[in-house]
């Protein structure tokens, strides 16, 4: 890897530490204005924000776990943050798809885990409805990781659909020629 690659690499670093820092200011934010129940109506039955307590994973699952549930949880997010970590500096510089969905993925994780230790809980403040349907509250760093996670799941399509092509054009070396000549 060349010292350009690395400069880039630390520049996606450099944008998961800013996505971190957003994620904490806006909890920081949400634990003094809204704790106490001051709830923010934001778009009239569509967006507020609330604040709320997760002790468990994604949308309060296993949060009945006390002490054990929080460390437990912490360890298992600690060791998907390192290899996030590890596949990020194992992907190549030209695969910016990847290097962007992970370096979210690792900002997000990092966002709920410095919650999880130091607060033995995640702050969730994002609260979305729509009529009688009602999402779980969120946060920056649970949008960080949705979007990670997107990211690559398009990925995995691109990456099928470029496969696929250069699959039918080692089959059929004519389409590829008929192909640039429409071009």
């Amino acid at each position: 890897m060349n010292k350009k690659d690395i400069l880039w690499k630390l520049a996606y670093l450099a944008i998961a530490g800013g996505v971190f820092m957003i994620d904490q200011a806006t909890k920081a934010w949400a634990v003094r204005r809204l704790r106490f129940g001051d709830d923010m109506p934001i778009i009239s039955g569509l967006l507020n924000f609330a604040y709320a307590q997760n002790t468990g994973v994604a949308f309060s699952m296993l949060d009945d776990h006390g002490d054990t549930g929080r460390w437990g949880l912490s360890i298992i997010a600690m060791v998907a943050g390192a290899l996030v970590l590890y596949f990020f500096w194992r992907t190549p510089r030209s695969d910016d798809r990847i290097l962007g969905a992970l370096a979210l993925l690792l900002a997000g994780i990092a966002g709920n885990v410095a919650d999880r230790l130091r607060l033995g809980f995640v702050v969730d403040f994002i609260d979305v409805q729509f009529g009688n349907w009602h999402y779980p509250t969120f946060n920056i760093a649970d949008m960080a990781i949705c979007v990670g996670a997107g990211l690559l799941i398009l990925d995995m399509f691109f990456v099928k659909k470029k496969q696929a092509a250069e699959q039918t054009a080692i089959q059929d070396p004519k389409s590829e020629i008929q192909d640039s000549n429409v071009s």
